[in-house]
């Protein structure tokens, strides 16, 4: 399906999932850090639209979920992905991060990047290239 099509019609849409145990804070987190528009929200999951093409961030409960580790431990749960985000200025977007719930981690790999873990551990990234 081409450009062309309004992306409601399209019937390729792709997403990511994340497990939680707090389905509306999480939702609520990645819509005011990336500006996203809440599409859904349940108490079951929440589902996020970038407002363009067909990719959407999707967050399920789970009764379940146990917090990864980072860094990686053995024996302790293991992050199964991250999402990185490209910024343009790597502090400010830090400091909004950390005020919107997000944990700054210790441990930092790289110089411009930084890892933080949302509000139930999921790690991610912001960078700048």
């Amino acid at each position: 399906m081409g450009e062309e099509t309004d992306r409601w019609q399209r019937h390729d849409w792709w997403g990511v999932v994340l497990d939680t145990d707090d389905v509306e804070t999480l939702t609520r987190f990645y819509a005011a850090l990336r500006g996203w528009r809440v599409h859904h929200l349940e108490e079951t999951d929440g589902s996020l639209d970038p407002g363009e093409g067909v990719a959407y961030l999707n967050i399920q409960h789970n009764r379940e979920y146990v917090r990864p580790a980072w860094p990686t431990q053995s024996g302790e749960q293991q992050m199964m992905l991250h999402l990185d985000f490209e910024v343009t200025d790597l502090d400010s977007e830090v400091v909004r991060a950390v005020d919107l719930g997000a944990e700054l981690c210790e441990h930092q790999p790289q110089e411009n990047v930084r890892v933080l873990l949302d509000p139930s551990g999921h790690p991610f990234c912001l960078y700048v290239s």
